[in-house]
Parts: C-alpha cells; structure tokens; sequence
C-alpha cells in the first residue's frame, strides 16, 4: 500500500477485482477492468503491473475516490500508468497527489525503466495531473492522444 498525505493507495485482489467488473455499468469500464484482471491471472509474477489500484481517503470514511492501474510492464522495461477519478473529487489535487505517489513507487521497481501515459488531447486536467507529476510530452500520439513521459526519475 501507498500512502500520501490524504490517500491510501493499494491493489485490488483478483476477488475484488471480479466484485468491481460485476458491479460496473459502464461497459469501457467493464471491458478494461475485465482485461485488468485477464493480465492479472495470466502472469501473477508480474500481477502488480495489471491490477487496478484503488484512491482511498484516509480520513477513516473509507471512501473509494478513484484509481489508477500500469497496464502491464513491457519487455523494454516501460509501464503505462492510467488514472480516473469520480467527479466528486475533481478539482482538489487529489489525482496528482496519487500519481506523483505512483509513479515514485513505480520508478523504484526491478525491471522498469521508464514510465508512460496517454491522455485524450482535450482533457486539459489530465495533462495537467501529468505535468504536476513529473511528466513531459514525448511528442508521441497515441491510441487516446498525446502520450507523456516522466522524467522525475
């Protein structure tokens, strides 16, 4: 588990992995958390880099504020991290602080060597979580829009 000033960050099970797919009605959403955990049973050595990972204040309210999840972690040593955050929660620093958090622990793993992310070219607040972050635009576009790197290391 991670912890930061206002949120424990932490790996879902592949149980409670199963209970979130269930209970998600966005179909996006079911089908990535359902590849999520497809990359979870698959290589369990490497479970880490494709579980969902869950914001959780730490105020003692419990309360489930977003997540973020890797995506894997490639054979050139690189993770793409991937974020959201319930709209509740948007606006107060809460995803930066999470990112920052993550990727600082990411950096810090065997094998990864670099870290990535990919946002939609409007959503200005993603890429604004990038750049508080420690990312900069690679120059690369993506599947999703531009891609960044961090380069806090």
């Amino acid at each position: 588990m991670l912890q930061t000033e206002r949120l424990n960050i932490y790996p879902l099970s592949d149980e409670e992995m199963r209970d979130v797919i269930h209970n998600e009605s966005n179909e996006a959403l079911k089908a990535a958390y359902s590849e999520m955990l497809a990359g979870c049973l698959k290589h369990p050595e490497q479970r880490i880099w494709h579980a969902l990972w869950v914001l959780q204040l730490n105020d003692g309210s419990g309360r489930i504020v977003g997540s973020l999840s890797f995506k894997g972690l490639n054979d050139n040593g690189m993770v793409e991290i991937g974020y959201g955050i319930n709209p509740e929660y948007e606006g107060k620093g809460l995803m930066t602080e999470a990112v920052s958090a993550a990727v600082r622990w990411a950096s810090k793993q065997p094998g990864v060597l670099s870290i990535e992310a990919e946002t939609e070219p409007d959503n200005i607040a993603s890429q604004r979580v990038l750049e508080k972050a420690g990312f900069i635009p690679s120059g690369v576009i993506g599947a999703e829009g531009p891609r960044y790197i961090w380069k806090n290391g």
